[in-house]
């Protein structure tokens, strides 16, 4: 039985919650592991972020799906991005 046609997302909200999850998730995941390291070992949360990171990374690609609007997820995973970046950078 096929799924309904009302559930499905345009082409380009598709397109823009997919690479939300791919790359906001992933620019998200790095940049909260950069600014973790300032209030820890440096050595050690980088090492973390290896397998860590994909767990988080992994999390943030499957979030980006569940909102309604792609650029939504965009926006938020940007703000992010721009807040934990901003911290490791004023730190350091």
């Amino acid at each position: 039985m096929p799924a309904n046609k009302k559930y499905f997302s345009s082409p380009v909200q598709r397109f823009v919650k997919i690479t939300a999850g791919f790359l906001g998730g992933y620019f998200v995941s790095v940049s909260f592991f950069m600014a973790l390291s300032l209030w820890t070992d440096q050595a050690g949360t980088m090492v973390t972020l290896i397998f860590g990171g994909f767990i988080v990374w992994a999390g943030l690609m499957v979030c980006a799906f569940l909102f309604k609007n792609g650029w939504i997820a965009w926006g938020l995973y940007f703000c992010l991005t721009v807040i934990f970046s901003t911290l490791y950078y004023l730190h350091s």
